[in-house]
């Protein structure tokens, strides 16, 4: 069992709670996953690590209702248990193997696509121990859904919020404002995107000609977070690979971010299906 010890409300259905996990706290990395299960029948829920405080011995994940898992992990309460958490899995971000003296050339740009800040966070924050230059965007639809603002302005070099609606920084897509940096002679050595498929997709595109590397995270088409259900397969490259054991972070250019979208709406009757039944047995009915 595995106890909650801090618990919030980050943004409409978006909760960040705190785990008591003292050898995860001190085993993970930038980039990797966590797998939750709430109770014995429950289902595996992949979970990019969004912190973790080796002295304190808690690890930080932020959890999005989307159907019937995800709500029973939301559901739970500061002082309540998780059955299991297991990790950190996946393969670590590729920066952390850099020097001090690589890291003090870089000037990386992040962005972050609605609740893609929670696993951006980890990133940003280790890259500025290190001493290197991290610009970061965070999009979403209002002002009521950009999480983490805060947390990662003492971080970042510079944040930059983007809304749907302008409700909050400039009105537009993280696509708009990559643009805007990039026409402005923004130098960035390496951009990593992380959010919805869709967002990726069009960062890779409008990226491409630029020359600057650029890395995504896959971690949303996780679904056992083993390999062993194959549900994450997609090709990178021309080539098969499953987004929890060779990832979840891939070459952007070279994904086949449509086989990646088609792959994602496969179970998305069933997800809502579940949640459906969920909710009715949350009312006790």
């Amino acid at each position: 069992m595995y106890a909650i010890v801090n618990k919030r409300c980050l943004a409409e259905g978006i909760y960040l709670m705190d785990i008591d996990a003292p050898r995860m706290a001190r085993s993970s990395q930038p980039g990797q996953f966590l797998i939750v299960r709430t109770h014995e029948q429950g289902e595996r829920i992949p979970l990019t690590i969004c912190d973790y405080d080796a002295v304190k011995g808690v690890i930080t994940i932020v959890t999005q209702i989307v159907g019937a898992s995800s709500r029973q992990i939301c559901i739970k309460e500061k002082g309540e248990t998780l059955l299991d958490v297991m990790g950190p899995l996946g393969h670590p971000s590729e920066f952390i193997h850099l020097s001090k003296e690589e890291l003090a050339q870089q000037h990386y740009l992040f962005i972050a696509g609605g609740v893609g800040a929670a696993p951006v966070y980890p990133q940003v924050k280790w890259l500025h121990q290190q001493g290197a230059k991290a610009d970061v965007i965070i999009g979403a639809k209002n002002a009521g859904m950009v999480i983490l603002e805060e947390e990662m302005r003492k971080i970042s070099n510079e944040l930059f919020i983007t809304t749907d609606d302008g409700s909050a920084g400039t009105k537009g897509l993280v696509t708009d404002k990559l643009k805007q940096l990039l026409a402005e002679g923004k130098k960035y050595t390496h951009i990593i995107a992380i959010g919805p498929m869709v967002m990726m997709k069009f960062v890779a595109l409008a990226t491409k000609d630029s020359g600057i590397p650029l890395t995504v995270s896959l971690n949303t088409l996780m679904v056992d977070g083993t390999g062993m259900c194959g549900a994450c397969r997609v090709s990178v490259g021309g080539k098969t690979k499953f987004a929890c054991v060779d990832g979840p972070e891939f070459n952007g250019y070279v994904v086949d971010f449509d086989e990646a979208m088609r792959r994602q709406v496969m179970y998305k009757t069933m997800e809502l299906d579940a949640d459906h039944k969920c909710k009715i047995g949350l009312d006790g009915k």
